[in-house]
């Protein structure tokens, strides 16, 4: 058996790797797409926002921006904890 040392100039068991790395990247030039269907389509058009919810977003939007909102933090544990027993 012949050892000819660690600097051997023809075995580099990264350089497989590194080739098909390269391999892919040439052939990957595609973009990236996205297509929907007739039937998601029609689902989008049959479900529009309610205008009293999209009203009620939007005045809450503003309390928030202005800094008026007020969060009822014993509502809230009372609605998370109703949440949870419910779900477990």
């Amino acid at each position: 058996m012949k050892i000819h040392g660690p600097n051997q100039t023809n075995f580099n068991p990264y350089k497989n790797n590194m080739q098909k790395q390269t391999d892919l990247k040439k052939g990957t030039n595609q973009q990236d797409q996205l297509q929907i269907s007739n039937q998601a389509k029609r689902l989008q058009e049959n479900v529009k926002p309610n205008a009293e919810r999209a009203a009620y977003v939007q005045d809450i939007k503003k309390a928030v921006e202005s800094g008026e909102y007020q969060v009822n933090p014993e509502k809230t544990a009372q609605k998370m904890i109703a949440f949870w027993t419910k779900h477990l």
